[in-house]
């Protein structure tokens, strides 16, 4: 048997090859996974941005000789086990987390339970036990089968999108949440991203604050139509905000010169929180900027926190409640936030790559891939 990795250049992410593995034995213990279907979002672009500086590309090192300067982008989406050498994991058992960009994968499965089980593989051993989970479909309460594109696609978004969201709240929107007549403002750039409009979706709840999302000129209808967006501007409109409201910026771009124009506009901006990297052409550092420093949000962080103080069993209804409510309106019958594309085989995957590499395509759509032809 052989699987066949997608493979980007570390240090450009433009480059880009399909390489082709012979699989070797399993050795006791572990299952091979043919990995059926995965998102292919901005978020995995970010992944590959900030590789080196938060340890994607650790996850799932490139085998051979040249595995320094090539890297497997991380993704989440479904495999069902191939092969098995684990008593506790049956051959045909579905299951949903985080992969490379192959055919198949090779897991250790530790701590197992009804409802998964963690990579226990020893390269893994020191990387954050969030992204080392799998979960068996057929206990997960997020997973319905006629959902599972959407689950693919939004699901890790959300959770993310959930996290900041309870982040700044947690924090009391660091004093932007207005007072009086006045309310606080959430500047969100990359307004149509995904992980964007999830926050927004949750922000829009909160009292106090109005959620401004920021966008190119092409996307502002779109991000309009979602609803949870007070206010829609464009990059080059942010006179349209009083320079001196009390503000929060929540990147979503990486945009350098668009944190320095909000840093160099917003004299009340209370804190500058870095997201992702959408806008991969224009990433750059943050020093010498007025105002806070821009802090990189780190999703597990806040996990740990919330399970330590509400347990993980509360901090998981509460997400899985809030999860189901913004399914319902994204993958809604009747005007969907998201359409979902299906694309195979080799081809396919590289050219889907290079369009979100490139930010292009239609912010409704979301692409759901396979290696596998």
């Amino acid at each position: 048997m052989t699987t066949l990795d997608f493979l980007v250049r570390k240090d450009q992410l433009g480059t880009t090859e399909v390489r082709r593995a012979d699989d070797g034995p399993l050795a006791d213990g572990e299952v091979r996974v043919r990995i059926d279907s995965f998102a292919l979002t901005s978020n995995n672009i970010t992944y590959a941005a900030f590789g080196d500086a938060m340890n994607y590309w650790s996850f799932f090192p490139v085998r051979g000789e040249d595995n320094s300067q090539w890297g497997r982008i991380p993704v989440w989406g479904f495999g069902t086990v191939q092969q098995s050498l684990h008593p506790g994991v049956a051959v045909g058992e579905k299951l949903y987390g985080y992969f490379p960009m192959s055919t198949s994968v090779v897991l250790a499965p530790v701590r197992l339970s009804p409802a998964g089980f963690s990579d226990g593989a020893a390269h893994r051993a020191s990387l954050h036990p969030v992204y080392n989970q799998y979960l068996r479909c057929h206990s997960d309460p997020y997973y319905t089968a006629y959902t599972e594109a959407v689950q693919a696609l939004l699901r890790p978004l959300f959770i993310t999108s959930w996290l900041i969201d309870d982040f700044l709240a947690d924090n009391q929107f660091f004093g932007a949440s207005g007072q009086g007549d006045q309310r606080g403002v959430m500047l969100l750039s990359s307004a149509s991203s995904k992980t964007a409009y999830g926050t927004a979706f949750q922000l829009a709840q909160r009292e106090g604050i109005e959620v401004v999302g920021l966008t190119s000129a092409g996307n502002v209808a779109f991000c309009e139509s979602l609803g949870c967006y007070h206010r829609v501007l464009r990059y080059d409109q942010l006179e349209q905000v009083p320079a001196d409201t009390p503000c929060v910026y929540i990147d979503f771009a990486g945009s350098a010169e668009l944190r320095r124009a909000v840093h160099t506009r917003f004299v009340n901006l209370k804190y500058s929180c870095a997201i992702g990297g959408t806008h991969v052409e224009q990433l750059g550092g943050s020093k010498d900027l007025p105002g806070p420093k821009a802090t990189l949000f780190f999703a597990p962080a806040q996990i740990k926190k919330r399970s330590g103080e509400w347990g993980a069993e509360v901090l998981g209804q509460r997400l899985v409640q809030a999860w189901h409510a913004f399914v319902a309106k994204a993958h809604a019958p009747v005007k969907p936030w998201l359409v979902v594309d299906y694309h195979h085989g080799p081809e396919a995957v590289q050219a889907i790559y290079r369009e979100v590499l490139g930010g292009k395509g239609d912010p409704r759509r979301g692409h759901v891939l396979s290696l596998n032809d």
